[in-house]
């Protein structure tokens, strides 16, 4: 593509802005906008504050701060691109715990620059990209004075604990929120730093098991073999889960499960991915999972079953001998088209109900799930991303399926009726949950520049092209 005075012109006050940019990455970073914390309900106000005011610094219009029962969500919107497609920009600000904190090598919401890295929790997920997003739009309006295409944008802050609040705001504000299609923010590249689109995530199904014996500890001595024990009762069960081959024996857990298409495993086996070098560079003696499925394949487009904590009896130091009162576990499965988080859930507790030892009251309770999503790679949407990345990182994407979970994807498919396109900019190593979390700066930058080209892209195809593919 030429470049064009108006580019010149763009690419001039990115430069200029440069280190105005990074200091206003780093304030939104600063504040630890936990979701899953109360003590932090503040923090994800203040943020959303923050991130309201830069929208209406911008030029932005019809700014609002939205109560949800939980943490507030951001909407504002720019509607002057007459004829021109709609797009809905979603980005969440809400963040993970942080600890271990003795893990980190500088304090997580205190950003900083590491070569060419900035450092904080959030640099990456996803207030990196949120913020990138702010940017491309700041300039845009800065240069051209108007947009080429129309934006709503929604910027959530449950994201990392609970979908059921943004659920409920998206099914109040249908009209509010008509689009041709949506373009979530929150994945990021292959392996290597290739850059990618996400074509498929899987869903999410979180529970907990509760087992309960007496009311208080006893002593092991005097009851020791006349009581169940809690804690091995939970260890029957989480081992009755899941056999040494990696398949979940909960019965019908595969019933909805859509298979691989040899199309499908052609792709996968087509990504530049070696098991050996991912091996070593987790640090693992070995990769297992579910056998007659490579690395890929289960990573990103099989289900799985995990436990994520487990708690009971005494962690002290030294020794104290008793029969624990309860157990506790923490239980997610990731789930693949076409299984429903809610039915597998029920799947999951009947297990747990029928192999549960006796002598103990063993309850399982919902913590909340997310769909698995599919997204056409052929859609003019998601060909204009294909043509913007590779514009701006000089080679084309790969389409890759990403093992975790934005349950809005589906919600925005099923509730708004809306294509999506998942266009991110993370590295694939950035720790995200993790301490050291990471953004890589030229992902940043570049991401600007493949944001800006993505709405000119759209632009280009116009109202006709986009409608002609969701008819």
């Amino acid at each position: 593509m030429t470049i064009t005075t108006a580019d010149t012109d763009f690419e001039s006050f990115l430069d200029e802005t440069r280190d105005r940019r990074l200091e206003s990455y780093k304030e939104l970073l600063r504040i630890p906008s936990i979701s899953a914390l109360p003590q932090h309900a503040v923090d994800c106000e203040a943020a959303a504050e923050w991130i309201a005011a830069d929208l209406r610094a911008i030029g932005i219009e019809h700014v609002s701060v939205e109560a949800t029962g939980s943490h507030p969500i951001v909407y504002g919107d720019w509607l002057h691109a007459d004829d021109a497609p709609t797009v809905i920009v979603y980005c969440h600000y809400d963040v993970q715990p942080v600890d271990p904190l003795d893990l980190w090598t500088s304090p997580p919401f205190e950003p900083v620059v590491v070569g060419d890295r900035m450092l904080a929790r959030g640099a990456a997920d996803d207030k990196g990209q949120l913020h990138l997003h702010l940017r491309a739009t700041e300039a845009i309006l800065a240069v051209r004075k108007r947009l080429p295409v129309n934006l709503k944008f929604v910027f959530e802050g449950d994201e990392e604990s609970n979908a059921i609040h943004l659920d409920r705001w998206l099914n109040g504000n249908r009209e509010r929120l008509a689009a041709d299609f949506a373009l979530i923010s929150d994945t990021g590249f292959f392996d290597g730093n290739l850059p990618a689109i996400t074509a498929g995530l899987r869903g999410i199904m979180y529970a907990q098991i509760d087992v309960v014996g007496t009311e208080v500890d006893l002593h092991s001595g005097v009851y020791g073999g006349a009581v169940q024990n809690p804690i091995n009762a939970l260890a029957q069960i989480i081992s009755a889960l899941k056999g040494p081959d990696g398949r979940i024996r909960i019965p019908g857990f595969y019933d909805d499960v859509v298979p691989l298409t040899e199309l499908d495993r052609q792709a996968f086996a087509a990504l530049p991915f070696d098991d050996e070098e991912y091996r070593a560079h987790l640090g693992l003696t070995a990769l297992v999972g579910e056998a007659g499925f490579t690395t890929l394949e289960r990573r990103g487009a099989r289900p799985t079953l995990d436990v994520n904590g487990i708690w009971g009896g005494f962690q002290g130091e030294g020794t104290k001998t008793i029969i624990p009162a309860h157990a506790h576990a923490k239980v997610s499965s990731r789930l693949v088209p076409d299984q429903d988080p809610e039915r597998t859930f029920e799947q999951f507790r009947s297990f747990v109900d029928e192999i549960a030892p006796p002598g103990v009251v063993t309850t399982v309770t919902y913590l909340g799930g997310g769909r698995p999503s599919l997204t056409p790679i052929d859609h003019p949407a998601t060909q204009a991303a294909v043509r913007a990345l590779e514009a701006t990182f000089g080679q084309k994407p790969v389409f890759i399926r990403e093992g975790g979970s934005i349950p809005v994807c589906s919600t925005f498919e099923r509730t708004l009726n809306l294509p999506v396109v998942l266009m991110g900019f993370d590295p694939p190593d950035q720790r995200a949950h993790a301490p050291n979390e990471w953004m890589d700066l030229t992902n940043y930058e570049r991401g600007i520049r493949a944001v800006t080209r993505m709405w000119d892209e759209v632009a280009a195809l116009g109202k006709s092209g986009l409608s002609a593919a969701r008819g």
